[in-house]
């Protein structure tokens, strides 16, 4: 089995910063891309930045400049550190990975999400 476990949200005021982490654990075998999603109330899921193995990084527009997302592949994790926090970050995000068990087999897998309240 596979777990993705989230922490690091909360509640901060605008302009501050908040740094997610997840940490992948199960029959692992290689992890290849990761990425943090965003889901606002009333509004679809959205991708924030993706990952991969090699360090390669895409972000959405409403990040660039802000976020910056990392990884340790030797503890399996993946972070984001969000500064010049806005309100309309506000929202539940959700970790994300691609992961290679032992057996071969490629699947996609979620965490729970850690909530993110950007206000004064």
């Amino acid at each position: 089995q596979v777990q993705l476990v989230e922490s690091g949200g909360g509640l901060v005021q605008p302009g501050g910063s908040l740094r997610l982490s997840c940490v992948t654990s199960g029959n692992i075998s290689i992890i290849y891309n990761m990425a943090w999603y965003r889901q606002a109330p009333g509004k679809q899921r959205e991708l924030v930045a993706r990952i991969g193995r090699g360090g390669g990084t895409n972000y959405a527009d409403s990040a660039k400049g802000r976020f910056t997302i990392s990884r340790d592949n030797a503890k399996n994790t993946v972070y984001l550190q969000m500064n010049s926090l806005k309100p309309e970050d506000t929202a539940v995000y959700l970790c994300n990975a691609d992961v290679k068990s032992v057996l071969g087999l490629l699947r996609n897998y979620w965490g729970q999400g850690t909530q993110v309240t950007v206000s004064s």
